[in-house]
Formats: structure tokens, sequence, C-alpha cells
């Protein structure tokens, strides 16, 4: 199984704003995500953490030598996936913790610490045994006021790559984070939330007018660029929603939907066996059902030809 592009340790902490940072992790494949920190007079606002002990200390260092030891006021969640959430066990214990009520309810559902699936290779060494979840709940929008500079934290309205997507929004550096709303240069995943929700969202991430942008994985992006992104996004949600339509009408499971669909442009995109994923939730909204994600992902592994590739 190939890892080689999967480098977690060349993670960096590079500031994209005036007192805003991002810490990308490359290559952004499963596992291995970006988060960032904001700073105020009095203390910052971390965006998410990470999925392993190591690469959350590693971040926590970073903040803490760019912050000059500023408290962790407030830490924020995207949603609820590992990879932006296990860390928060390592958080200090006064930092309060925000995220959507789904975020919080799926976090503490999650069994992937304790029992994790025989889905990766390798399987990433936690080094966390238990779950901390957010302790303070937004519905649409909250702002954080850290010494006088201003975070606001909004949710898109409707299911998109989760049910509880938050994005950051720092107005007076013109910096988003969008969590995994975005995915750049890598297969996005809305496995567990919805694909029509995920494309409608993107316009609403460009009313934000962003001088950069921090995606969930994938390289940092100029606000010049984020239109182009936008679109190569959307065409592969409207590729998801047009190959499931036709697959359903040709009487196909999602795993032969994907074996028979040409991924073209976006073949070259790491974790291309997202599009089974991706496949199973289409038709899982079309039928007005439930997603089995032990067969979703047992099809991923098929479409793989074996487990899907990760980090230590």
């Amino acid at each position: 199984m190939n890892t080689e592009n999967a480098h977690p340790d060349r993670a960096a902490l590079s500031e994209v704003g005036p007192g805003v940072h991002a810490w990308v992790q490359p290559d952004g494949s499963w596992w291995i995500n970006n988060a960032g920190v904001v700073f105020g007079d009095d203390g910052a606002v971390l965006v998410d953490t990470c999925a392993t002990a190591e690469r959350t200390r590693r971040f926590l260092d970073a903040v803490r030598a760019a912050g000059g030891g500023a408290p962790i006021r407030f830490a924020v969640n995207t949603h609820l996936h590992g990879d932006h959430t296990h860390g928060n066990a390592l958080l200090p214990e006064a930092t309060v913790l925000i995220g959507h009520p789904a975020t919080r309810d799926g976090i503490l559902a999650d069994t992937v610490l304790t029992d994790p699936p025989p889905v990766w290779t390798p399987t990433p060494q936690w080094g966390i045994t238990e779950h901390r979840a957010p302790t303070v709940l937004l519905r649409d929008s909250l702002t954080l006021d850290v010494g006088g500079r201003l975070v606001e934290l909004h949710h898109p309205g409707h299911a998109a790559h989760t049910a509880g997507d938050v994005v950051a929004w720092v107005p007076d550096a013109e910096v988003l984070f969008t969590g995994d709303l975005i995915f750049h240069g890598v297969t996005p995943l809305v496995f567990m939330g919805s694909v029509e929700g995920a494309l409608k969202s993107l316009d609403w991430l460009a009313g934000f007018r962003a001088s950069a942008v921090v995606p969930g994985h994938g390289p940092v992006l100029p606000g010049l660029s984020f239109p182009r992104v936008l679109e190569d996004q959307a065409r592969y949600y409207r590729f998801v929603l047009d190959t499931a339509r036709q697959a359903r009408t040709d009487g196909l499971s999602p795993l032969e939907a994907a074996q028979r669909c040409d991924l073209g442009e976006f073949a070259s995109w790491p974790d291309r066996e997202r599009i089974v994923l991706n496949l199973h939730r289409a038709y899982a909204d079309a039928d007005e059902t439930e997603l089995d994600l032990a067969a979703a992902f047992a099809d991923a592994v098929a479409y793989n030809g074996g487990p899907l590739r990760s980090a230590v």
C-alpha cells in the first residue's frame, strides 16, 4: 500500500493573516487534517485538533511558540470526525470547547479509538483513549471575543460534509477556516452528510469573500484561487449525483457504479476510493434510507483492492 505521499511529520504552522495561523499536514489524506489558531490580545482560539496524540502535541507546541504561551481560551470543532477532534483530549482543562450539537453527539458515539475497524493501513497510533466533546453548542452562529478580536462561527443551515459543520471566520483578517466543507486537491468525502447539501454549501462559502482560506485538507488557498476550487469541488459533487442517478436507473449497486464510472479529471486526486462512500450517501438520500456504514466501507476497501492508505 502506497503511503509515501502521506507526511504529517512535515506539518507546519504558517501565518495566513495577521495573528491567524494555519496548521497544514501534507498530504491531507485519511486522518491527516488541517487545523489552525487565531490570536487575540488576551489569548487564542484554536480551530480543530488532530487525529493522534503525537500530531496534536506537535500542533500545540507550535501554537505555544507562535503565541508566546498565550492561553488557549476557546477551541472550535468544525465537525465530528476524529482527524479533527481526537486531540481535544490534550487541550488544557480550562479551554472552552465549542461545536454544533450534532458534532458533540457524534464524538460521544464514536468507537474508533477503542475499536478501530480494519479499514486503514496502518491503523494510526492514536495515543488517546477517551473522547472530549464540546460543552458549548451552537446551532446557527456564535461570535467569540478574544481580547477585542472577533471570531465568527457559522453553520450552513443544512447537512453538508456532516450534519454539524461549522466554519470559523476572522473578519478583520478576512481568513476563513472551512473544515471539511472544502478539500483542496483531495477527493471530498460526504458519506456522513449530504451530496446535495455539500454542493449547496459551496455558494454559501463563496459569500465570505476571504483573502485566505484554510481547507480541512490540502494546501491553504489565496482568496483569488477560492472560486476555482469551489467550482472544482462543485463539478465533483455533480459528477457523483449524475453517476448515482444513472446507476440506480441501470440497477447497479454503489460499488458497481464506482467500478463502471470514469473518474476523469478527478482520478488524480488522492483517496479516489471515496467515490464509493459518496455514492452510498447519494443512494441512501435518494432512497430515503439510512446509510449502512459498514457496507459502505467494505465496498470502498473492495474498490481499493485492500485497506485504505493512512499514516501512523
